[in-house]
């Protein structure tokens, strides 16, 4: 059996959400490590970010270590979703690049077609991906044409390997608000194998709805949920209590559409406190998630 396969994660419980969080947040750990603790802290799954330190997908052994990965997520019992949001792992010298949008997005497209992969292999829940920014020398009609033929792509191998996608919309980036998926969406033929990332604090950073109603809004399309605080106008992913929103009634709205994939901590600049920070978070959701 898969780990994502497992029905009955420990991170689960009243309220049906079952609660993950981001190996990014533990970039100073062996990935083994990091998911032994997210396990022993009572997660129920991992977020998976491919990364040079955790699972390279362009390293040398991929198959053993794919099997070794999921080894591990099985013996820990815990679910995973894949997260490509890694920093400087196509070019070391420009943070995300190449995207879709760069005029050679070869280097991008194969990151996510072996990301498809791993995460079939892994029994993964989604794989997560975004659009990237837009170059200054691209203009916004080709940056769009291009973004949609690169996902058609990504789709087909994942309608292939029959796994779900989520695309994330992110600020900043090309498609960085819910309205730009419907669009992407639409544009793709509204395909079974694409889903929606979403990551809570983006929706009180930039949407002009409630958190709430933005994940009703999107409700039966979501198939990833990152969670963390933020601030209106500020993307910074914030620790649980210091940034402005008011999470029962988030977790309440993801229960009302019958969210069941995870809802993983999304912190990536928190690794100098991992631990500590992971079992902080889990605490918070735990309260937030019985408040009635």
């Amino acid at each position: 059996m898969t780990a994502a396969a497992s029905t009955a994660a420990p991170g689960s419980g009243a309220g049906g959400l079952r609660f993950g969080y981001g190996t990014n947040g533990f970039a100073n750990h062996r990935l083994g490590d990091a998911l032994a603790v997210i396990a022993e802290l009572g997660y129920a799954g991992a977020a998976l970010t491919l990364d040079h330190a955790h699972l390279d997908p362009f390293a040398p052994g991929l198959a053993r270590r794919v099997d070794a990965v999921g080894r591990r997520l099985a013996a820990l019992d815990l679910a995973v979703v894949i997260e490509t949001g890694a920093r400087y792992l196509l070019d070391p010298w420009h943070k995300h690049a190449p995207t879709l949008l760069h005029d050679d997005s070869t280097r991008r497209v194969e990151f996510l077609r072996r990301a498809v992969a791993i995460g079939a292999d892994l029994g993964a829940e989604a794989i997560s991906f975004w659009a990237g920014v837009r170059p200054e020398t691209v203009p916004p009609a080709v940056a769009w044409d291009r973004l949609v033929a690169g996902c058609a792509t990504v789709v087909e191998a994942a309608d292939a390997a029959g796994v779900r996608l989520g695309f994330e919309p992110e600020p900043g980036m090309l498609v960085e608000d819910i309205a730009g998926w419907h669009r992407l969406y639409a544009a793709l033929g509204r395909p079974p194998a694409l889903g929606l990332t979403l990551d809570i604090g983006h929706c009180r950073c930039l949407e002009p709805r409630s958190v709430p109603d933005c994940v009703r809004d999107v409700g039966a399309h979501l198939v990833n949920v990152q969670i963390d605080d933020m601030r209106r106008g500020v993307h910074e992913h914030l620790e649980f209590g210091t940034g402005e929103i008011d999470f029962p009634p988030v977790l309440a709205a993801l229960r009302e559409v019958d969210y069941r994939g995870l809802v993983a901590v999304e912190l990536p600049r928190h690794s100098h406190a991992a631990p500590a920070v992971a079992a902080r978070s889990l605490d918070f959701l735990r309260a937030a998630r019985q408040h009635r």
